[in-house]
């Protein structure tokens, strides 16, 4: 019996997910950086611990959503920065698409109270 895997693409983003690629949006960033742009991104509302990041991390990197670009070890101990990749970029893209198309249809039900 033989078995495929099928990665579902258009499933939604988990917020920490969500935020982890937003933040990598504007460029590079090593682990601590991410962690203060996201809570900040959030407002507050998603703050990730190490484990938890690196973890997402990892994830994102097999997913081929981010990749590794540099070590940084001049001032103590090594700070691995990521950034998005093209394809990291595209799915960014296309949960801002989603959450922008969902976040209308709940503005036109709460101003005009039913659908279009």
């Amino acid at each position: 019996m033989t078995y495929t895997m099928v990665v579902m693409t258009d499933r939604p983003l988990r917020e920490p997910t969500y935020f982890i690629l937003a933040a990598l949006a504007s460029g590079p960033a090593h682990g601590y950086l991410l962690m203060s742009s996201i809570e900040g991104l959030s407002n507050g509302r998603v703050k990730l611990r190490a484990g938890t990041l690196y973890g997402a991390l990892d994830r994102l990197k097999r997913d081929g959503l981010i990749e590794h670009v540099a070590t940084d070890t001049a001032d103590g101990p090594p700070r691995h920065s990521y950034q998005l990749t093209t394809s990291g970029r595209a799915r960014l893209a296309d949960e801002v698409a989603r959450l922008q198309a969902n976040a209308e249809v709940g503005a036109r039900m709460l101003i005009d109270g039913a659908p279009a």
